[in-house]
């Protein structure tokens, strides 16, 4: 309807009833500023739109989170390594709510025993674990959760265990098939079962763990099983770590002797709980050793997992502490619980109406790589120091080819000469084998983050003879206008004339080639870290990720650890360059559609 109000040739329309005049669009760019128009003619490119939002989302997501979440470089956890991604750890079905008489937790899954007897699973499984269930198994009475295996007891004191059956972690003994068994525990690759004669049965891999229960056996009340020890609480209130070497486990507070009641450990803390309810801990100097202050006394029943402990307090509230690295410790603030459990990095407490509330580690959303280390947590991490390096190396690039092209195209003559011929040394240097020889010759010699400045370094001064030759080019252009020659006249000083009068004309075109080269820039420093010569681990960045996933074994039955390194690199560069185009097209008039 308005068309025909417009005209590109004839002189301005009246809009009617408003006596207005439209201007044509030729009129209306000659009175709106060079920035203006170029903002508008990107922002009705829609792909340069979505390409610059997916850009900044990556870039503000790396570079905000990476200082929220928590990373440990040196972490490494043989029962959390190739987790696939998944947030179930915690899923318990909702048909066990008021119907629950026991339950466990694992590695990445849990089980539970209905009022029926009957088991339930929900969780990240192995094949073994997930497709290897009983037939017909009797009604179940306990419940044990390991690393990837399950041992459950029936109401007749039958024994089954499924999952991996390396190393015997399945294959129950003879003897516990004729014993009445009151307590069943699973932990990494091994098992243990006290009957109702305080006889501990043990079984799995005895290569890493060293049990050695001597002169305690048919004299145990409870035990406490953790990665390489039991702690064994005796029928006369004494405490004993079930193993023959000398340890911290083995150091045993006096004070807990005779007034014990309950025994619990993680992997290198080990606790008693006293008959006034207070705790007495022992072990590595980690947090679990630190007890809370204000619940001593008020403890009713304490469980431990592998790095932290949990209770349950006079008033049916319940506290943990010690490590939180997954929201282990954040316990929920509220009163009224029957029951508590506790394993590896889970949580669960049940309150005398059946319900079960959880907290603590739901899962990996990107999964695990060799490691047992987050992916997601090393991609946001790998994210800002590839980020970085690739706006680091273009500021530097940048600022020395602007000034390097602006004297020569601004000055020309023998200054022009001997910065071009300067410009084409320095862009025949090869930058992967300069840059590998560097990170060979300086391997062990500088710290990590000097590396990584050394890299930034070499990407900036081997980057701006292109940005050199484009501003000395844009220059020779500008130099003859009226306002350089009216500068000139007015004394201005030739510094200024470049930096300040010049350069500012050619901004926009200097920026998009500017964004284009941040591209190449982080695919140059992905390139040098996946070789091996740029940032090398614990370190993340999205090349070593990358890496450590050449293996075919990784790239077949681990997609995960390289799906999400690539793509969130993929989709960077890609979203760079479109954003790069849509700012090009928009300036150059030649390629605006009217």
């Amino acid at each position: 309807m308005l068309k025909k109000y417009f005209s590109s040739t004839k002189g301005p329309a009246l809009l009617p009833e408003t006596n207005k005049e439209i201007i044509s669009i030729t009129e209306e760019e000659l009175v709106q500023s060079p920035g203006k128009t170029v903002m508008r003619n990107f922002f009705n490119r829609k792909l340069s739109i979505v390409g610059m939002a997916v850009f900044i989302f990556i870039f503000s997501f790396c570079i905000i989170a990476s200082f929220i979440l928590p990373i440990d470089l040196n972490y490494t956890d043989s029962t959390r390594q190739n987790l696939p991604p998944a947030l179930n750890y915690l899923s318990i079905p909702r048909v066990l709510n008021n119907n629950i008489k026991t339950m466990d937790l694992g590695s990445t899954f849990g089980a539970a025993i209905d009022l029926n007897g009957k088991l339930h699973m929900w969780g990240t499984m192995t094949d073994k674990v997930k497709n290897n269930v009983p037939e017909n198994l009797p009604p179940l009475k306990y419940v044990a959760c390991g690393f990837d295996h399950i041992v459950v007891v029936g109401e007749n004191n039958q024994v089954f265990a499924w999952g991996n059956d390396r190393l015997g972690i399945i294959r129950v003994a003879d003897s516990i098939r004729r014993a009445n068994i009151i307590d069943i525990q699973a932990d990494f690759q091994v098992t243990a079962a006290l009957d109702d004669q305080g006889y501990l049965h043990f079984w799995g891999n005895q290569n890493i763990f060293n049990f050695r229960p001597g002169e305690h056996q048919y004299n145990i009340k409870e035990f406490a099983l953790n990665i390489s020890t039991v702690i064994a609480l005796t029928n006369d209130g004494n405490v004993a770590a079930l193993i023959s070497s000398d340890s911290l486990f083995t150091r045993i507070p006096a004070q807990v002797h005779g007034r014990t009641v309950s025994v619990a450990s993680t992997d290198h803390v080990a606790a008693a709980l006293l008959n006034d309810g207070t705790v007495i801990t022992w072990g590595n100097p980690l947090p679990a050793l630190d007890v809370p202050e204000h619940i001593q006394g008020r403890v009713t029943v304490l469980k431990g997992a592998r790095t932290h402990f949990t209770a349950l307090l006079d008033d049916g509230s319940v506290i943990s502490w010690g490590d939180n690295a997954f929201n282990q410790s954040k316990y929920p603030n509220i009163t009224g619980y029957s029951q508590i459990m506790t394993s590896f990095y889970q949580n669960a407490a049940i309150d005398p109406d059946g319900n079960i509330a959880t907290w603590g580690q739901k899962g990996y959303i990107m999964g695990t790589d060799q490691w047992g280390r987050d992916v997601f947590t090393r991609v946001i991490y790998g994210g800002r120091i590839s980020l970085t390096v690739g706006f680091i190396s273009v500021i530097i690039a940048g600022f020395i080819g602007i000034i390097i092209g602006g004297i020569s195209g601004y000055f020309g003559g023998k200054v022009d000469m001997f910065l071009m011929r300067l410009a084409e040394v320095v862009a025949a240097i090869p930058f992967l084998p300069m840059a590998i020889i560097l990170a060979h010759i300086v391997a062990n010699r500088i710290p990590e983050t000097g590396r990584i400045i050394m890299i930034m370094v070499i990407l900036g001064f081997l980057n701006w003879p292109w940005l050199a030759r484009l501003t000395r080019a844009q220059i020779l252009s500008e130099r003859e206008n009226e306002f350089v020659t009216a500068a000139k006249a007015m004394g201005i000083r030739e510094s200024v004339i470049i930096f300040k009068h010049i350069i500012p004309n050619i901004l926009p075109i200097i920026l998009v080639n500017l964004t284009l080269s941040m591209a190449t820039c982080i695919l140059l420093e992905s390139t040098l870290s996946f070789l091996g010569f740029g940032v090398i681990e614990p370190t993340p960045t999205w090349g070593n990720m990358l890496n450590k996933c050449i293996d075919s074994i990784v790239i077949r039955q681990y997609w995960w650890r390289w799906v999400f390194p690539s793509l969130v690199l993929g989709l960077s560069v890609i979203s760079i360059n479109i954003m790069g185009d849509g700012l090009r097209d928009a300036i150059d008039p030649k390629s605006n559609d009217r």
